[in-house]
């Protein structure tokens, strides 16, 4: 019973002394969670803040530049929210398969944290970032040739990202770059 006693008191300690504050690093914005009045429509920026405990929480982002990876072996099955994704097999306009590897720079839009997390939630990889990345950038080369991957990529790339922009930017998320690392082809 003694050990039950110590889990209740340092439980209590924890939530009581550590809970009257929101330690935010730098590179993160903070937004909070009221039991009583829902996520409150307020971002704090780095530094400690107070709030109530066992009322209020603090939900801490990473409002720095994150890279995606696409590349070969990744597997989706064993960390669904992990920042890369296997490499993309598509066809162009010339019906050459292709396999796609590169890398996506994406952030957190601060001034919309509060509508990503009350509407897609902490996984957004899985849920926006993943699906709609696969499926702008197979839109994209399905457009262009073979040949024009490799003599025009810059201009592919700046297709992709503003595609992957158009879907990204109402859910909150900043797309800074769409680099191509490497674009081989396949056999049909």
């Amino acid at each position: 019973m003694a050990s039950f006693d110590q889990l209740v008191i340092s439980f209590l300690v924890d939530e009581v002394a550590g809970g009257f504050f929101a330690d935010v690093p730098p590179g993160h914005v903070a937004t909070i969670y009221d039991r009583i009045r829902g996520v409150r429509n307020q971002i704090w920026g780095p530094g400690l803040h107070f709030k109530l405990p066992f009322i209020q929480k603090a939900k801490i982002f990473n409002a720095q530049t994150l890279e995606y990876t696409i590349r070969d072996g990744f597997n989706p099955d064993i960390n669904k929210e992990a920042l890369a994704d296997d490499a993309i097999t598509a066809v162009t306009a010339d019906n050459t398969h292709v396999k796609i590897q590169g890398s996506i720079l994406v952030r957190i839009n601060k001034e919309n944290v509060v509508s990503l997390w009350e509407n897609i939630g902490e996984d957004f990889i899985s849920k926006i970032v993943r699906p709609v990345s696969r499926s702008r950038i197979r839109g994209v080369i399905s457009q262009v040739t073979s040949n024009q991957i490799n003599t025009h990529r810059h201009v592919v790339e700046a297709k992709m990202k503003e595609m992957l922009e158009a879907e990204f930017a109402p859910k909150g998320l900043i797309v800074e770059n769409v680099l191509l690392s490497d674009v081989s082809t396949v056999p049909s």
